[in-house]
């Protein structure tokens, strides 16, 4: 059964300050959140790959789904080596992609894209989930980057942003072949923070 929304019940006009609320009650602080996304993007740059030390936007040139598939291992990661036995990535196929060990409704959901303001989930988040999948509502972590192209500069974060999402505001593509879901311009506004480029390092 899924726990009521922190918004139930409350007016749309307060939203905007029950997402403050929730995210000062994190056990992660602003500038500790952007800070470890971008430990895990410079570490993207910073290692070698294959017995000739390949860079990526050196020498390899991934696509965006292969960026967001290592960010999703690496900002993980970069958590749980701080917080060791608090923190820790997705084990089971019900926990969130970002675990926090002493009360899961800390834990984190995930979302990258190389789009340069939205985010876009599988159309399975629309959708009430069931007790043998993780919940696809609470606190969610969102980054968004530029593309890596041969020989420009290094690519930068354009975007991260930190709130609460429930699977309600999660918008199914109406085709029956659609796999994909997006946000309304509201809950971008109301129900997630931008921590970067607010926080500058």
């Amino acid at each position: 059964m899924t726990a009521a929304s922190p918004y139930a019940q409350s007016a749309k006009s307060d939203w905007l300050q029950i997402t403050h609320d929730l995210i000062a009650n994190h056990p992660l602080d602003e500038q500790e959140i952007v800070g470890f996304c971008f430990a895990a993007w410079q570490g993207l740059f910073s290692s070698t790959i294959g017995r000739h030390r390949l860079k990526i936007g050196e020498h390899i040139f991934p696509k965006p789904q292969v960026i967001g598939a290592l960010l999703h291992e690496l900002i993980p990661a970069e958590i749980a080596a701080s917080y060791p036995g608090i923190w820790q990535r997705e084990q089971e196929k019900y926990d969130k992609d970002i675990v926090y060990l002493p009360d899961d409704r800390y834990s984190i959901e995930l979302k990258t894209s190389s789009n340069p303001n939205q985010i876009f989930a599988n159309r399975s988040y629309a959708q009430t989930p069931s007790q043998q999948k993780k919940s696809k509502d609470g606190y969610y972590l969102a980054v968004n980057f530029e593309q890596i192209k041969a020989k420009t500069q290094q690519p930068r974060i354009l975007m991260i942003r930190f709130g609460w999402l429930d699977h309600t505001d999660w918008i199914g593509q109406a085709s029956e072949t659609g796999q994909q879901a997006k946000l309304a311009p509201e809950t971008y506004r109301l129900k997630l923070k931008t921590l970067y480029p607010k926080h500058q390092l």
